[in-house]
């Protein structure tokens, strides 16, 4: 997932330094970082915030499963409301705009989370979202870019649906 940062967003600025250090190969530092900032914003704050960094706290932990309770963390901040701490309409307006072109990844994610656990038929049904979100993406490089992982994600789940 890229990261989309606002102008004068502090808090994002602090999960992209988090974001910096897990690309670096410091998880645990990054999943320390992100468990503060978690804190610090909890399940009301800002929609943007939340998906963000429950999505990037999902690629810091060991367990599938707790990978896949931050993901699906990251998706209801997605699908909820854009939270209290939004400031305005065009805050609004801004982050329903920025997380709903996360959704495609957020839903590519979730199969991934499932496939690791071995739950094919829900695999599936989050792939096939992904797929059917994509509409909301440009024809840039991060567009072009999740539209890929998603076909390659669908090439590694052909054997495994046989397999079912």
């Amino acid at each position: 997932m890229e990261q989309r940062e606002m102008p004068g967003d502090a808090v994002m600025t602090r999960i992209g330094q988090a974001v910096m250090l897990l690309h670096a190969g410091d998880r645990e530092e990054a999943r320390n970082r992100f468990g503060i900032i978690w804190s610090e914003i909890g399940e009301r704050g800002d929609a943007l915030h939340r998906c963000t960094l429950a999505h990037y706290m999902a690629d810091t932990q060991d367990d599938p499963g707790d990978e896949l309770a931050w993901d699906l963390r990251a998706l209801t901040a997605a699908e909820g409301p854009a939270g209290e701490a939004a400031t305005g309409p065009d805050a609004e307006r801004r982050d329903a705009t920025a997380v709903r072109v996360l959704v495609p990844s957020l839903h590519l994610a979730l199969a991934g989370d499932y496939l690791k656990l071995q739950r094919f038929e829900a695999a599936r049904v989050h792939l096939d979202r992904a797929w059917d979100a994509v509409g909301v993406l440009e024809d840039d490089g991060y567009g072009g870019g999740v539209r890929s992982a998603i076909g390659r994600m669908e090439q590694r789940m052909r054997p495994t649906a046989s397999g079912e």
